[in-house]
C-alpha cells in the first residue's frame, strides 16, 4: 500500500513538474516576443531622437518583425527591395522626362517608383521582351481584421497585393532608398503620398488606384471637416517624425493584437511618443483613449475611477474638436471605388505621370 502510495506521490510530483516547466516555458517564450516590441520601439525612439538614425525601411520591418516573433524573412525582403531600387534607377535613366524646373531629378524618381508600383513596364533582357507586371490592390480584409500580415510590406512584396498602408509604406522606402524625400499623408481611413515640385506645387499621389488626384476627391468622403485640415488630423505632408508616430501606433496595434491582455502600459508609452511629434494624430488619440478606458474599469476605488472618467470625457471632447470623424468600415471602400469610377472627376490633369 505504501509503495503504490509513493508511486501515486511521485506521478503527482512528476505531472506538477512538467506543468509548472510548460509555464515557465509559455513565459519565457512570451517575454522574448515582448522584448522584440520593446526593441523596436526604442529604435523607433532614437530615430526621433536623432535624425542620424532615421530610417523608415528599417523602422516599418523591426514593427513586421516584433509582430512575427522574429520571423520575418530579411533575405527575400532584402532582395526584393534591390530589385525595385535597381528597376526605378533604370527608369531614371533610361526614360525622358519632359519636365523643365530644376528639381527634375528629384520628380523624375518619384516619377519612376510611381511606375514600378502602378504601371505595367516591358523589359528587354537578351534581346527578349517581358512584362513587368505591377502591384495591385487587395480588397480582402483591407483593415487586417482576419490577418494583421495583410496590413505589412513584407505581405505585399510577397503577394504584389497591398492596400492603402503597405503601397504608400513601400513607395517612401524606395523613394528614400533612391535618396529623395517622400511625403505620407492622412485621410479617413487612409494613407496616401503627398509632394511638392516646383512646376506644380503640392499634388497628391494615389497608388491604390495609380492616379494623382485633386484635393476635392479626399473631402468627397463626407468625413473630412474642415477643422481636421486646419488641425493637421487630414491632408498634411508628415515629415519623417510624424511618420515614424504612425509607425509607433501600428507597433502599439501589433502588440495589443498578440498580447490582449496586457496592462496598457506599452501602449500607452507608443501614444505618448507618437503624440509628442504628432499632436493631432486621430488614431494616436483614440487608442490612448481607449487603452485608457480599459485601464479605468479595472480601477477598483470607485471615487478616482469616476474622476478618471470625467478626464477621459474631455479627451474624447478633444478628439472631436480637431475635426476627426469617423469614417465606417463600408463607406470607406465606396470612396475608394469612386477614384475609379470618377477618374475624370478628380484626376489632376495639370500631372503626366509618364
Amino acid at each position: 500500500m505504501r509503495c503504490n502510495k509513493y508511486k501515486v506521490m511521485i506521478y503527482k510530483q512528476k505531472i506538477l513538474v512538467l506543468i509548472l516547466f510548460f509555464i515557465c516555458g509559455t513565459c519565457t517564450i512570451a517575454q522574448k516576443h515582448q522584448k522584440l516590441f520593446e526593441d523596436s520601439y526604442i529604435l523607433l525612439d532614437n530615430m526621433i531622437t536623432n535624425q542620424k538614425n532615421y530610417s523608415f525601411r528599417k523602422a516599418v520591418f523591426s514593427v513586421e518583425n516584433a509582430y512575427l516573433d522574429g520571423n520575418l524573412d530579411t533575405v527575400f525582403i532584402n532582395k526584393s527591395l534591390k530589385n525595385l531600387h535597381d528597376l526605378s534607377l533604370a527608369l531614371t535613366k533610361e526614360r525622358f522626362l519632359s519636365y523643365p524646373e530644376k528639381d527634375k531629378d528629384k520628380v523624375n524618381k518619384w516619377a519612376a517608383v510611381f511606375q514600378v508600383i502602378c504601371d505595367t513596364i516591358p523589359l528587354n533582357i537578351n534581346d527578349t521582351i517581358y512584362q513587368y507586371i505591377p502591384f495591385g490592390y487587395d480588397f480582402n480584409d483591407v483593415f487586417g481584421h482576419e490577418y494583421r500580415e495583410n496590413l505589412f510590406v513584407s505581405k505585399l512584396l510577397e503577394t504584389r497585393k497591398g492596400n492603402c498602408r503597405s503601397l504608400p509604406y513601400l513607395y517612401k522606402i524606395l523613394a528614400e532608398e533612391l535618396g529623395v524625400d517622400a511625403n505620407l499623408a492622412l485621410a479617413p481611413n487612409h494613407v496616401y503620398i503627398k509632394h511638392q515640385s516646383l512646376k506644380d506645387g503640392w499634388y497628391n499621389t494615389e497608388l491604390t488606384s495609380g492616379i494623382f488626384p485633386v484635393d476635392a476627391w479626399i473631402m468627397a468622403s463626407g468625413f473630412v471637416h474642415i477643422d481636421a485640415i486646419a488641425n493637421g488630423v487630414y491632408m498634411k505632408a508628415l515629415n519623417n517624425n510624424e511618420s515614424i508616430a504612425l509607425i509607433l501606433i501600428d507597433l502599439a496595434d501589433n502588440y495589443k493584437a498578440i498580447f490582449p491582455d496586457n496592462d496598457g502600459s506599452f501602449i500607452l508609452k507608443c501614444c505618448e511618443t507618437a503624440l509628442k511629434q504628432y499632436p493631432n494624430f486621430a488614431t494616436a488619440l483614440i487608442l490612448k483613449a481607449e487603452t485608457q478606458y480599459n485601464c479605468i474599469e479595472k480601477e477598483k476605488d470607485k471615487m478616482k475611477q469616476i474622476k478618471l472618467f470625467k478626464n477621459l470625457e474631455k479627451e474624447y471632447a478633444y478628439i472631436h474638436k480637431t475635426g476627426y470623424r469617423n469614417m465606417p468600415e463600408n463607406m470607406y471602400i465606396d470612396w475608394l471605388m469612386s477614384l475609379k469610377k470618377e477618374k475624370s472627376k478628380y484626376e489632376n490633369k495639370n500631372l503626366n505621370k509618364k
